[in-house]
């Protein structure tokens, strides 16, 4: 599984511009106007990872087939976006559908670009945008609870328990706090992933800086970072500018233009190390001599599961795994050293797969 992760922002922030280099296509439109973005875009992007590389070179593998990540660009939130104004509602119903929220704040002094409140203030910004999510999630729970009446009275075990997870989310956002906030027990946590509240979605917040911060950030982003640390969000520093010149350059032109600017590797790089602990997760391979490849689990998945996730079938009739850990495997040159140095396991179904394993499924057809 990859994960999707919505871009979501004030309008004129860099969100477009971050996208456009991050998928390295011209497919949304970057212009100083609001609302320019006026449908979702979505983009697919290998996750780079340089330990497939070499797993594929000690195997020779003929393919490597990174995992994925999915970004969705969605048009700029304005204030009454939970109400409809700036188109709000078709973008609130966008949001719905990812995994975790990029939340792009400008953290940039430009004169030539335009902001819609006529100010640089990420802080305010970042409040604009939670209150409107906040808002159309009160909007939506009460919506939800005059329909869930008549199942919870007649008894109806599933809309009990979404009656009883929504009045908690409910309080909190009266409150003044997101969803997210709300303890879930883990018996419960199916059931609130249905509920899709915006605001229970994981945040990371994506400072926007001028290239000449892109290394070491400022004095706004120092802000951004204050405040998710109290949130317990999770944040990054980009140069949605620089990102932009990279994604036009070969492989060497880059790494040569990034030491130039006293930066270790591209912003896309740290913005999905970001997001995978940000929604937990993480990556095992499999290895042959027909193709290298990596998968993406959320923390804590079981082997049966694991498998799984490159087919169906796979989980259904789960036998056992053969696992050796990635240090084991390039350490001793690859499956066969590794088995003969004894560090293939064989697991079972209770086995918790862990990042960078390489894994060979046993299973029945």
């Amino acid at each position: 599984m990859g994960f999707k992760m919505g871009i979501v922002g004030m309008p004129n922030v860099g969100k477009s511009t971050l996208f456009n280099a991050l998928t390295r296509t011209a497919a949304a439109q970057a212009a100083n106007f609001p609302f320019c973005t006026i449908e979702p875009n979505v983009g697919e992007v290998a996750v780079p990872d340089a330990r497939l590389d070499r797993l594929a070179g000690i195997a020779k593998s003929k393919q490597v087939i990174p995992t994925r990540m999915t970004f969705v660009d969605i048009a700029g939130l304005v204030k009454g976006a939970s109400q409809g104004e700036g188109l709000g509602n078709q973008f609130l119903a966008n949001i719905r559908e990812c995994d975790a929220i990029a939340h792009v704040l400008r953290c940039f002094e430009d004169g030539d670009v335009t902001h819609v409140e006529g100010r640089v203030d990420p802080i305010a910004d970042a409040e604009t945008i939670e209150t409107e999510l906040m808002l159309a999630d009160l909007d939506s729970i009460e919506r939800r609870l005059q329909g869930l009446t008549r199942k919870v009275r007649g008894g109806d075990k599933e809309a009990i328990q979404h009656e009883r997870l929504l009045k908690a989310a409910q309080a909190a956002l009266e409150e003044g706090r997101p969803a997210r906030v709300v303890e879930i027990d883990p018996d419960d946590m199916k059931g609130w992933k249905m509920l899709q509240l915006l605001t229970s979605k994981p945040i990371l917040y994506v400072c926007n800086v001028s290239e000449g911060d892109a290394a070491t950030g400022n004095a706004q982003s120092e802000r951004v970072a204050q405040m998710a640390a109290e949130q317990g969000a999770g944040t990054v520093v980009i140069s949605a500018q620089i990102e932009e010149e990279i994604a036009q350059l070969d492989k060497d032109e880059a790494e040569m233009f990034l030491g130039e600017m006293g930066l270790e590797e591209p912003g896309l790089d740290r913005l999905i190390r970001a997001g995978y602990e940000l929604l937990g997760l993480q990556t095992y391979f499999t290895v042959g001599p027909k193709e290298a490849r990596a998968w993406t689990i959320r923390e804590g998945t079981l082997a049966p599961q694991a498998a799984g996730v490159i087919h169906g079938d796979f989980e259904r009739g789960f036998i056992r795994a053969e696992t050796i850990a990635y240090d084991d495997f390039t350490a001793l040159g690859g499956e066969q050293g590794a088995k003969d140095a004894g560090k293939m396991r064989v697991e079972g179904k209770s086995y918790l797969v862990k990042d960078g394993d390489v894994l060979h499924f046993l299973f029945n057809a």
